[in-house]
């Protein structure tokens, strides 16, 4: 390699499987505003654009949960995007939601891809041997490039059974040293890159205690960084979520180190002209789907998102539903990061399929004033663990019919300094009735007298909006920082 040489890498991150233009939420001094961005063709476009710019010197990298998160992507079990992602051109990627289909299906959409899917990270349990390559060496202009993939390591311990079937995962960290010997020693390459969707938190202290990435593309938590942040030697940047941005970052190599760089998150703009080929094949794979997913099924006065950390106008909406369907006193949801926003106006079947893209059951369970703590308790260090290694999840459990005074910086258990159902005191002996979606609601291990509502959550929706004409979900304050 020449001592000094230029590559482009691209990352898309989180893009769950948004395939045209979507509203966005854009935080202001004075609170959020909304546009339209996205879209896999206008990503194309750019793309192309940056592949001709640089002489075709480019690494175009996908950090996973792409194929999965809308009600045409789950009803095909991911084949819709297979034909979408196979034209723009991508050089590796990771994995998380793709899981959502169970291994044996993922692992026939892995296949189906014309790149490969990358962890090290990911074993099946009767051989122990990996099931995807641990990485890939690409020759980019005269750069040697090793890239490393890393998955997400809760889908075995936070997710539905079926996610994991007949294999485990780890975190990755023990297994990566090994990997950058071999690309650095056997390999001979002069760049090492990992793309992993462990976290931003996580791959900030994993890049802390091992050596030898030079760049990491990080997703699964949706952080949109405006600057490469250094840990060490390793540049980390993640690109937001939902195909709404792509991080550019340009890099200068010098004797197999990074001796520049230059970054760019890229708004996916509506303005962008939208590449012909990539918009024949979304609307090939939607045209089934078009009808039903255009039916408006009501109105809002609330902007719907899922953009705040406590509680969400866009979950306050879907636990209102589940109160109402349920007739219980306290309803609960996973604390979900993905799902575009909805603006003021028409709500559209499209719409409360990007809400609950896998339109779950209504469940019920009777829980305990005590359980009840010890449930919110596990959520909270699973969201704020003072080691990034035991984060486990998206946001705070979204919860409505109680009020918790907390304070994030106790320890484990002991976070939680007042809580309230329905303006009284939680009684701990008391039973009380919850409604939940997903046992990441409400997890097995709480509760009684479990039952499943013939109720889908989507059918509770269109219900809720059929008796609400306009429909209001505000924050109600049910997490309070104390």
């Amino acid at each position: 390699m020449e001592n000094n040489t230029k590559i482009t890498v691209i990352q898309m991150n989180d893009s769950h499987a948004y395939f045209n233009l979507h509203q966005e939420l854009f935080w202001k001094a004075d609170g959020a505003e909304y546009r339209q961005v996205g879209g896999y063709a206008r990503i194309a476009t750019l793309v192309k654009q940056i592949r001709e710019s640089n002489n075709g010197h480019v690494l175009f990298c996908d950090n996973g949960d792409t194929l999965n998160g809308t009600y045409p992507a789950i009803k095909t079990l991911g084949s819709a995007m297979i034909p979408v992602v196979n034209a723009l051109g991508l050089d590796a990627m990771s994995s998380h939601w793709e899981f959502a289909y169970g291994p044996s299906v993922f692992k026939k959409r892995a296949e189906e891809l014309n790149f490969p899917v990358l962890a090290i990270n990911i074993f099946d349990k009767k051989t122990n041997k990996l099931i995807f390559s641990p990485y890939l060496v690409k020759t980019i202009g005269k750069i040697r490039v090793g890239i490393i993939g890393i998955a997400s390591n809760i889908v075995d311990t936070t997710m539905p059974p079926s996610f994991s079937e007949g294999v485990r995962f780890t975190l990755g960290k023990d297994e990566l040293p090994e990997v950058i010997n071999t690309l650095k020693n056997v390999e001979y390459v002069d760049l090492i890159i990992l793309i992993s969707h462990l976290g931003f938190p996580q791959d900030m202290k994993m890049m802390s205690e091992v050596d030898g990435i030079d760049l990491c593309l990080s997703g699964h938590t949706h952080n949109r960084t405006v600057q490469p942040i250094l840990q060490g030697k390793t540049l980390i940047i993640q690109s937001g979520c939902h195909g709404s941005f792509l991080g550019r970052i340009d890099l200068e190599i010098n004797d197999k180190k990074i001796s520049n760089y230059t970054f760019e998150l890229i708004e996916v703009e509506s303005s962008i002209l939208p590449d012909p080929e990539i918009t024949e094949i979304i609307e090939r794979e939607l045209e089934p789907f078009k009808e039903e997913l255009d039916t408006v099924v009501g109105e809002t006065e609330t902007a719907l998102n899922r953009y705040t950390m406590l509680e969400s106008t866009m979950d306050n909406f879907l636990l209102q539903a589940i109160l109402e369907a349920s007739g219980a006193e306290l309803a609960f949801s996973n604390g979900w990061r993905y799902g575009a926003p909805v603006i003021p106006g028409p709500i559209t079947m499209n719409d409360l399929y990007n809400i609950i893209p896998m339109n779950p059951p209504i469940g019920k369970v009777d829980i305990s004033g005590y359980e009840l703590v010890k449930m919110l308790e596990d959520n909270l260090e699973r969201t704020f663990a003072a080691d990034p290694y035991d984060q486990m999840g998206g946001y705070i459990k979204r919860g409505l019919g109680l009020t918790v005074y907390l304070k994030f910086e106790n320890p484990a258990g002991q976070r939680i300094q007042q809580l309230f159902v329905a303006n009284e005191p939680v009684d701990p002996q008391r039973i009380y009735h919850a409604a939940f979606v997903t046992d990441q609601g409400v997890p097995q291990k709480f509760g009684s007298n479990r039952s499943v509502m013939k109720m889908h959550a989507i059918e509770a929706m269109q219900t809720y909006l059929a008796t609400h004409k306009s429909l209001r979900a505000e924050l109600r304050g049910t997490y309070i920082p104390v």
